[in-house]
């Protein structure tokens, strides 16, 4: 049996979609891509690369913040 993690079939349908050309887009295809975005991030959030990728983020802004002191 194949199973398949929700998350990187996500992933897959965010790259596929991101990579159409920008003009012909609709503002309800580009509301469906917001949406998959945000789902994709609520289901990688609680993993150990979620978690990685928000230690990384909270770095480079805590980094930038102090740059501009």
């Amino acid at each position: 049996m194949l199973t398949i993690n929700v998350a990187v079939l996500l992933a897959v349908i965010i790259i596929v979609r991101l990579r159409r050309r920008t003009p012909a887009r609709s503002r309800n295809d580009e509301t469906l891509t917001v949406l998959n975005v945000l789902v994709f991030g609520i289901l990688v959030a609680p993993t150990a690369f979620g978690q990685g990728v928000l230690d990384v983020v909270g770095q480079l802004a805590s980094g930038i913040n102090d740059a501009r002191r």
